[in-house]
């Protein structure tokens, strides 16, 4: 028992069932499991009583202690210097007795010992360059590969609190230098090495999974850049294994999926990977789950967002929509689109990633062979309601748009034939929804506009130059006001107009002069919309796509 527990010592009162349990674990198995670092405590009865003059007294060997404690240059050294001796005795025990435990076990406590003492160390990041100096972190690193699992397990608790990126950011240089002789000697690669033969029916090697992935994520918050190093060092694989492993649901698992959310999200050599690794079929199958079910628990509602996550950003390449499509992704979407569980809204994004585009066509044309036009209009008609996971509404409305105007640029023949006809039914009540949509964001994007322009009268005031960063800015508070959607919204009203029955365009024309609207708004959307639309990346395909939209904005007058 340490000084605070000691002196704040309540004797034991009936605790109630069934909450505040910890996440994930049994409260009564979990209190059966004695941690090694616990040893020697010291419990109290009922009866024990503390004096104001005790108290007082411990204090001040409390506040002696803790001066005393104070981690330096020199003790921090003699620190890293018994710590390499007790490394050295105990590799060299177990070399000369390899059969032989109770030789080489009183050293192994010893060491075990002396790395719960360095836990201290992360109080000082500014003395991080000296575990560099003196080579310590090479020895931790292998440590992390030693026969007993218990030190490999300590060796990551400690990692994990070095590497906590508050820490690590209260000194930039001395944790940069750490930092990288870490990644230097391959730690990812090391982590998941150790990983591989713990046992996570073994509730403490189980923590020491949950601790890896700590580590790993604190190294990708604080070194964004070495997203793709580790992923390649056996990251990815153990992930997908570890997602669709047939265990219970746990806090692995879904510190797994967080993990992998983030290894792809910025990363195009990871999304190609993981399609490499057949990780598109594992998301779906995993997924899958979800399509008739919901999930149990907040927990798992995160982790079902993470795989939804995950597989838009791996939809972000081509080479996976092309596995997506194959291994059926597009009728497991649609499905969910018709069961109305808790993944629907999530499925909604996930389609529009999968046929945005230029190399979305083939889950387009797909996707009205499997009668998708059936799911995704009543969804147009009447926007889902924000359910416990998944998008807004406003993202749902800007979702189902974008699908809707890449079935119209990717679909031909009868299938484009049959988008175009949803136009006309019911009195042409979709196109009613439509010009809904259309004053809707027309609104929201006339007020952001009439904000930006004060801010622009206030700048101007005081002397202070647009330059082109600032007008980017401005553009992006308007397309995430509501901007984008209208600029989708008038882009499908553009090509049911050119291309559909002469009576929508009659329809679209009455509902403009019913409530006031302009054409001449409508064209001047689409042209900011042509001037800003297009792959950066091939410039011939952008030119392209604008000339085609302007020719639209001409045809609608």
């Amino acid at each position: 028992m340490d000084v605070g527990e000691l002196l704040s010592f309540q004797p034991e009162k009936p605790q109630p069932t069934g909450k505040g349990k910890k996440r994930f674990h049994d409260d009564d198995a979990s209190d059966q499991v004695t941690d090694k670092r616990r040893r020697g405590q010291v419990s109290f009865s009922e009866d024990s009583k503390i004096s104001e003059e005790e108290r007082e007294k411990i204090l001040q060997l409390v506040e002696t202690e803790t001066s005393a404690e104070t981690l330096d240059e020199t003790s921090l050294k003699k620190m890293l210097l018994n710590f390499e001796k007790k490394v050295y005795k105990n590799q060299e025990q177990r070399i000369k007795y390899p059969d032989l435990p109770e030789k080489f076990m009183e050293s192994e406590i010893e060491l075990n010992e002396i790395i719960q003492e360095m836990h201290v160390i992360a109080t000082v990041p500014e003395l991080y360059h000296i575990l560099v100096d003196l080579n310590t972190v090479q020895s931790l690193l292998q440590l992390l590969s030693h026969e007993n699992t218990d030190i490999s397990i300590a060796v990551v608790d400690l990692i994990q609190e070095m590497t906590d990126v508050d820490t690590l950011n209260e000194n930039d240089e001395a944790a940069t230098a750490f930092t990288d002789v870490m990644v230097d000697g391959q730690i990812v690669a090391i982590l998941v090495q150790n990983m591989e033969r713990l046992d996570e029916n073994n509730k403490e090697e189980a923590d020491g999974v949950h601790n890896t992935l700590a580590i790993i994520e604190n190294l990708l918050e604080y070194r964004p850049e070495m997203s793709s190093d580790a992923a390649q060092q056996g990251l990815l694989q153990w992930l997908l294994r570890r997602i669709k492993a047939k265990m219970p649901f746990d806090a692995n698992k879904l510190y797994a999926s967080e993990i992998l959310a983030i290894l792809l999200q910025n990363s195009d050599d990871n999304r190609l990977l993981l399609g490499d690794l057949d990780g598109i079929d594992v998301l779906l199958q995993q997924l899958a789950a979800y399509k008739r079910h919901d999930p149990n628990t907040k927990e798992e509602i995160e982790m079902m967002e993470n795989l939804f996550n995950s597989l838009c950003s791996c939809l972000m390449r081509s080479e996976n929509r092309s596995k997506f499509l194959r291994g059926e992704g597009l009728q497991l979407m649609n499905l969910m689109l018709r069961e109305k569980k808790m993944s629907r809204n999530s499925a909604i994004k996930v389609l529009n990633h999968a046929m945005t585009g230029q190399e979305g066509s083939d889950n387009s044309q797909k996707f009205v062979d499997i009668l998708g036009l059936r799911t995704i209009f009543p969804l147009f008609m009447k926007t889902p309601t924000k359910g416990r996971a998944g998008p807004s509404p406003a993202e749902l409305e800007e979702h189902i748009t974008n699908i809707i105007a890449s079935l119209l640029r990717n679909c031909q023949a009868t299938q484009r034939q049959r988008l175009i006809s949803k136009f006309t039914e019911n009195d042409h009540e979709k196109v009613e929804r439509l010009l809904e949509l259309h004053f809707k964001y027309l609104d929201k994007v006339r007020l952001i506009d009439t904000e930006i322009e004060q801010e622009k009268q206030r700048l101007k005031r005081r002397g202070e130059d647009m330059d082109e960063d600032l007008e980017d800015e401005f553009y992006i508070r308007r397309l995430d006001a509501g901007l984008f959607t209208l600029q989708l919204v008038d882009y499908v009203m553009l090509e049911i107009s050119a291309t559909g029955a002469s009576t929508i365009k009659q329809r679209i024309m009455q509902i403009l002069n019913m409530r006031g609207g302009s054409v001449k708004s409508i064209r001047s959307i689409m042209r900011e919309y042509a001037g800003n639309i297009g792959d950066a990346k091939d410039p011939e395909a952008r030119e392209k796509e604008q000339d085609r939209i302007m020719q639209l904005v001409d045809k609608f007058l």
